[in-house]
């Protein structure tokens, strides 16, 4: 669990006294390993759930802080995003049934959320990363209101003096600006911990560098970004952009990311990253300077390196090593965090069972990776992975690039296996958590392809938006039967139950915009070569300023017809600067009133200030017309719901570009 308590701003005078702590704590911790002290002879595990809280739209609900002041469980905590939740599972032996156990407690605690949730009219989702989730929903009003949080915002504004420029390219491509480190809430992880003995430290981290390619693989769990098909785990390209505090010089430069895979391969001990990351990685949080950790040895008492521990939490590689103190013994573990969350329970201790599996067998087979595996393949690899999933081919052991099934059926599996077994893990579970991997690759369906296919699965029925509610639907649904992704069949298109309720259900996005000194002209060609009847116009910083509809250019030829023409004019001269307007949450019954009471045929939609899709009566026709058809609207629905602007403008041309 990331540390919370910490102080708000930072002046020179605490800053200084904050580095000279983080420098005797990082001597004491060095003087920990060299003289034993650190626990040898023990291997414990341990993840961190996190996930999503969905209202009844399936879009983020912002009520974690609220949520969990009725719960009261203190394995339940709170993540940067209102609508994101974390639970810590219990560390455990790694032994006999630890997986199963895992798995009972995080049903437990999701359990325990869900029933909470239900007050609040949400539900809880697994999920790498949210596919209803809207930039609008990343804005500092949806940051969990605790100190670490609003800190780490403060400071990554202070240090890259520029917004954050996203650009994924994948099945389509993704490319906006944003300006809060809020984008890091639209992903969720299943946190596995790993407890290293300090004699076996370097070997064990490398072997996880080494097999988290194969494990992400087989593990990906999410494609979609804000309605867009990215990479088969979208989250490694997100998370690294969402806290890269680099100004534009230290990019020009080749600074490392707070977030990264590494650099290189560690020779002699877990001091080298600690060293790295406070050399590389300025201070952005500080705590109070309590114990001299230095002086805490003297007198035989294990520090608490508080200092270390709270710069270490503000360095995100995807394996990062942590100290702890458990039982009144201090220890090194690692941290995976490139696990994604979801899509069920199972799938996520699965996950983790293959990787602790590797874990303990690796070095037997390979001896010290770092002699015979270039650390440049290893993360090659793992880059492969995010972007491409079981589709990657891999760079292993020096060898022809190998398919990720094929290494990972082949060969990887039965070296799990034999892991799992050294550590005298319950067969029963060997064979099921295994099982459950072998499964998902031979039948080449982890929950990121799964998602793909069902959104092509869905057609072009409704909008991205509708597509992207429906996926979620059939996410949630699947998880509440708790069989594995690799079972899950396709949604199929006509079949959602909550998919039409909210204006961005039906909104047209793909939009045609111009700016207000655009000629009349210039608007009434786009008008005609891509068919539509309306077009918004906003500003050069893409502020909505007002629409030209095809009513506004008729008034426009009759003049023209009366020796008038004004088509040269901008286009600010004709256009309605306060048409009728919604937010995307405006539910759909509320938005036909609306266009109706205002005399109009389309709506603008609006969330903070900027222009987010079009609704338009044809869209709304289609949309009755897809309900009537499947039995949703009754007899009463069908004689009382009267479409507006459908009087008089019979045309069938579409009013939008999709």
């Amino acid at each position: 669990m990331d540390q919370h308590v910490i102080l708000e701003g930072q002046d020179e005078v605490r800053s200084r006294a904050f580095q000279q702590a983080l420098l005797k704590d990082l001597a004491a911790l060095e003087s920990l390993c060299d003289t034993g002290m650190l626990e040898e002879g023990v291997s414990r595990v341990g993840a961190e759930q996190e996930m999503f809280l969905v209202d009844r739209s399936l879009c983020p609900a912002p009520i974690g802080p609220e949520l969990l002041a009725g719960i009261k469980d203190p394995r339940l905590t709170t993540e940067i995003g209102r609508f994101n939740l974390e639970a810590n599972l219990s560390p455990r032996l790694f032994k006999g049934r630890c997986l199963q156990e895992m798995e009972d407690e995080a049903h437990e605690l999701i359990g325990l959320v869900r029933q909470g949730a239900e007050s609040f009219d949400a539900d809880v989702l697994l999920a790498g990363i949210l596919p209803t989730a809207r930039q609008s929903d990343l804005t500092s009003n949806n940051l969990t209101p605790k100190a670490r949080y609003y800190e780490l915002e403060r400071m990554m504004r202070r240090m890259r003096g520029d917004n954050y420029h996203l650009l994924i390219r994948g099945l389509d491509e993704l490319q906006f600006t944003h300006d809060s480190v809020m984008l890091e809430a639209c992903c969720t992880s299943f946190q596995v911990h790993f407890q290293a003995a300090a004699s076996r430290f370097v070997r064990l981290y490398n072997a996880a560098q080494l097999v988290a390619a194969p494990v992400l693989a087989a593990a990906a769990n999410s494609p979609v970004l804000m309605h867009h098909r990215l990479w088969h785990e979208t989250r490694i390209a997100v998370f690294q952009h969402s806290v890269d505090e680099r100004s534009s010089s230290r990019v020009a430069r080749s600074h490392p990311q707070r977030v990264s895979f590494g650099e290189r391969w560690v020779e002699q001990s877990a001091i080298e990253i600690f060293r790295e990351d406070i050399a590389r990685f300025r201070v952005i949080m500080t705590n109070e300077v309590g114990e001299d950790s230095l002086q805490a040895l003297e007198r035989g008492a294990i520090p608490q390196l508080a200092a270390l521990r709270l710069h270490n939490s503000t360095v995100w590689r995807w394996n990062r090593v942590c100290y702890g103190i458990l039982d009144g013994r201090p220890h090194l573990r690692i941290e995976i965090r490139f696990l994604p969350a979801g899509p069920t329970v199972l799938d996520e201790v699965a996950n983790a069972a293959f990787l602790f599996g590797l874990l303990a067998s690796v070095d037997q087979e390979y001896g010290p990776v770092n002699k015979k595996f270039l650390f440049e393949d290893v993360k090659y690899n793992f880059l492969a992975a995010a972007r491409h999933g079981l589709g990657a081919q891999f760079i292993w052991s020096g060898e022809a690039r190998l398919p990720a099934g094929t290494l990972i059926l082949e060969h990887l599996l039965p070296l799990a296996r034999a892991g799992l077994k050294s550590a005298e893990i319950a067969v029963e579970d060997i064979d099921r958590y295994l099982g459950t991997i072998e499964e998902r690759v031979r039948r080449d369906q982890t929950g990121s392809q799964w998602a793909f296919r069902s959104l092509a699965a869905l057609g072009r029925e409704g909008t991205r938006d509708t597509q992207h509610r429906r996926l979620t639907e059939a996410m949630l649904a699947n998880q509440k039967t708790e069989q594995p992704v690799h079972s899950w069949e396709l949604p199929q298109a006509g079949t959602g139950t909550k998919a039409e309720q909210t204006v961005q259900d039906i909104m047209s996005t793909d939009l045609f915009t111009v700016l207000p000194n655009t000629t009349v002209q210039m608007v009434a060609s786009v008008m005609d070569w891509r068919y539509v009847r309306h077009v918004p116009v906003e500003d050069e910083e893409g502020r909505f300023c007002g629409l030209v509809s095809h009513r506004d250019l008729l008034h426009v030829l009759a003049g023209c017809r009366s020796g008038q023409c004004s088509m040269a004019a901008p286009v600010r001269e004709i256009m309605n600067a306060s048409p009728a307007t919604a937010s995307p949450d405006t539910p759909l019954a509320e938005a036909i009133e609306r266009m109706r009471d205002s005399r109009s045929d389309s709506l603008s939609v609006v969330s903070g200030g900027r222009l987010v899709g079009i609704v338009t009566s044809q869209d709304v026709l289609a949309v009755l017309a897809r309900m009537l058809h499947r039995g949703v609207l009754g007899e009463q629905g069908r004689s009382e719901t009267k479409t507006p602007g459908s009087h008089g403008d019979p045309t069938p041309r579409p009013t939008t570009a999709a």
